[in-house]
């Protein structure tokens, strides 16, 4: 097993106002010895903002605005832009974020080439309502029924004078083109699907019905061990080794207390990532401190963003929707480990 070493806490709420109710869920990405972090800034009321901090090396804050980078400016962000992931590819930045409506939450992109200046991209997941979704869903064969029946998680945010679309969140990128394609995964709940194209303009309305008709095809990973029992998501962007695409997402289990957050593990296929090569079969790191197991949400680690210093690689992550916190490991111990558990895998 892994050894898992929890730095702890790395940034806590301030009394500026735009953060003022919680930080948490960190987009990273390492430039030197500098680690740039993207951070959820939750002020009062649930309204969130992108707010900006950098580390002198994987754990130390350098610099912090009191400002927020990011905030909501269009419609379909109205009560938050959340939850940012970002990586480098060619030489553009791609950050990906939940736009949040006060209904509807959904993943958007914003590019840049310095990261300090974002040009929003606006939604790139389906702009379909759950209603259209579960029709494409139905005629699809041999997806997994709990694709469809959500009924119960979109009737308790439903509000009968606007359509609920289909939420699709967790957005991620890869670094760098597939056999020449941009490629990202998504997650549509229970599990996580994958994304390539030539161009983000490719991804209209009807691209979506296509894709969704074969829905199976375009699964990568669906929850199999009891740790993620109930849903689990895409994390942080995928990291390249010579074995593989190292994931590491957030599973979730139903228990008698409540909604538990895990982080977890997986291998993918270097030329074609929707083939899952391996996965550990619990997980990498679950809650354990009082700042993992209380605070806004109870019981949950979630995995954002990570940085590679030497050969270890450390991975920042939202505890109880509070804080910020960072845990480490070696990376070459963790692709050993799951190379281990290598499994079948049709695709």
């Amino acid at each position: 097993m892994t050894l898992v070493k929890k730095e702890g806490i790395i940034l806590w709420k301030t009394n500026l106002e735009f953060e003022n109710e919680c930080v948490l869920n960190p987009a990273i990405i390492r430039d030197g010895d500098s680690v740039h972090v993207f951070y959820r800034a939750v002020r009062e009321g649930n309204h969130s903002s992108i707010g900006y901090c950098r580390l002198d090396g994987p754990l130390t804050v350098a610099e912090r605005w009191d400002k927020p980078l990011m905030v909501p400016e269009f419609a379909y962000e109205s009560h938050g832009v959340e939850d940012a992931r970002i990586v480098k590819i060619d030489n553009l930045y791609y950050m990906t974020y939940t736009g949040y409506d006060g209904t509807n939450a959904r993943g958007a992109l914003a590019t840049s080439k310095d990261l300090m200046h974002f040009k929003k991209q606006g939604i790139i997941v389906p702009p379909i309502t759950y209603a259209e979704f579960v029709l494409l869903a139905e005629t699809a064969a041999k997806v997994n029924k709990k694709y469809y029946r959500n009924q119960k998680f979109y009737s308790q945010r439903a509000d009968p004078e606007k359509k609920m679309m289909l939420w699709d969140k967790n957005v991620i990128f890869f670094p760098r083109r597939i056999n020449g394609k941009l490629v990202f995964l998504h997650r549509i709940r229970p599990g996580i699907q994958i994304v390539s194209v030539n161009s983000i303009k490719e991804l209209t309305k009807e691209f979506w019905k296509k894709y969704f008709l074969n829905l199976q095809e375009h699964i990568v990973l669906d929850p199999v061990h009891a740790h993620e029992s109930s849903y689990i998501g895409s994390g942080c962007p995928p990291i390249e080794t010579e074995h593989g695409w190292l994931l590491i997402y957030h599973g979730v289990e139903e228990t008698d207390k409540g909604y538990v957050y895990s982080a977890c593990a997986a291998l993918l296929d270097l030329n074609n990532p929707a083939k899952e090569i391996a996965r550990l079969p619990y997980g990498l790191f679950s809650p354990e401190y009082e700042w993992e197991l209380k605070g806004e949400v109870n019981n949950v680690v979630f995995p954002t963003g990570t940085a590679l210093f030497g050969g270890t690689l450390f991975i920042y992550y939202g505890a109880a929707d509070s804080v910020i916190a960072c845990a480490s490991l070696n990376l070459s111990e963790l692709v050993a480990e799951l190379l281990t558990y290598t499994v079948k895998d049709e695709k």
